[in-house]
């Protein structure tokens, strides 16, 4: 009977907006588990209220919640208008890496057929699983500050070091709280 060779790369794409404690256990998990980890910054070329931090923002957030990690490579991936392009283009740029993860819905369907998909936190000790959302953190950041709470501490100085929560709250706080209003 053979055995399934080892996977040694491994693919995951998230938009990081910002990193959070959640983020922070499945790259960490990732980068202890694989000999490559290829992170795509989902989304690198939009800026609202779902994606308020710029790319090179993002990658600085990437890398203060991989300190002591050499096994990994940020990938930028755009968004585009057709899912066709969209998908060949992630393919191309994750060219050798031999499965994927990904907690959203749509990304796993684009992706089927063409790797072999989990969720991340098939790959989080349970002890190190932590429930939280880039979208419960940019609530909690639109209201104030708890959301100190969902990030790790090196994010929550970045962020308020560059005055990022301010800056978010201007400009996108209010159409954030309003997404969440549903007139029955």
């Amino acid at each position: 009977m053979s055995r399934r060779p080892k996977i040694k790369t491994i693919g995951m794409i998230g938009r990081w907006q910002p990193v959070h404690l959640g983020h922070e256990a499945a790259l960490r998990a990732l980068c202890d588990q694989f000999e490559k980890v290829s992170i795509g910054i989902g989304s690198s070329n939009i800026e609202d209220y779902r994606c308020p931090f710029t790319q090179h923002e993002v990658i600085e957030m990437l890398e203060i919640v991989l300190p002591g990690y050499s096994n990994f490579t940020l990938i930028p991936v755009a968004d585009m208008p057709d899912d066709e392009d969209w998908t060949q283009s992630l393919l191309s740029r994750f060219e050798g890496v031999e499965h994927f993860v990904t907690a959203n819905p749509y990304v796993s369907h684009l992706l089927r057929g063409h790797f072999s998909l989990s969720h991340p936190a098939s790959f989080i000790p349970a002890e190190s699983k932590v429930a939280v959302s880039g979208t419960m953190v940019r609530r909690e950041m639109a209201c104030g500050d708890r959301w100190k709470a969902f990030v790790p501490r090196g994010i929550a100085d970045y962020i308020l070091d560059h005055g990022l929560d301010k800056r978010f709250r201007q400009a996108y706080g209010l159409h954030t709280l309003a997404m969440e209003t549903i007139i029955v």
